[in-house]
């Protein structure tokens, strides 16, 4: 499966960009999906994922309660709804697809990576 993310820009503090993720390819609703972001000279880290059928999803602290994670089958695409940004949100934001069950956190359980959207957040 191929993946394409966009939805990134330049966002005021307090903004609430939508990211999305649409796939290519065959068995979209076979794989978990996940969004990480990279920070400039920080590792990737976990955002949040959702599982196959969107019943189970996982947020990393950081973004609890202020990011929704979701999906439609139907299109192929999975979206990341983002409120109340930081500046401390500013990254690279890349989605990802898994073969592993539930929404897993862990990057190495990710088979194919989306090429990233860079996310700004200043005034």
């Amino acid at each position: 499966v191929q993946l394409q993310a966009s939805g990134g820009g330049l966002v005021q503090p307090g903004g609430s960009p939508r990211l999305s993720c649409v796939a290519s390819g065959s068995d979209f609703d076979y794989y978990a999906i996940g969004w990480f972001r990279q920070a400039p000279e920080k590792e990737r880290t976990f955002v949040a994922a959702i599982s196959t059928i969107g019943t189970i999803t996982n947020y990393a602290d950081s973004v609890k309660g202020r990011f929704t994670i979701s999906r439609d089958n139907a299109k192929n695409t999975m979206d990341l709804q983002m409120d109340s940004l930081k500046p401390e949100d500013t990254a690279i934001y890349y989605c990802a697809a898994s073969k592993y069950y539930g929404a897993n956190y862990r990057p190495e359980r990710y088979d194919f990576w989306g090429q990233g959207t860079q996310v700004t957040v200043s005034s």
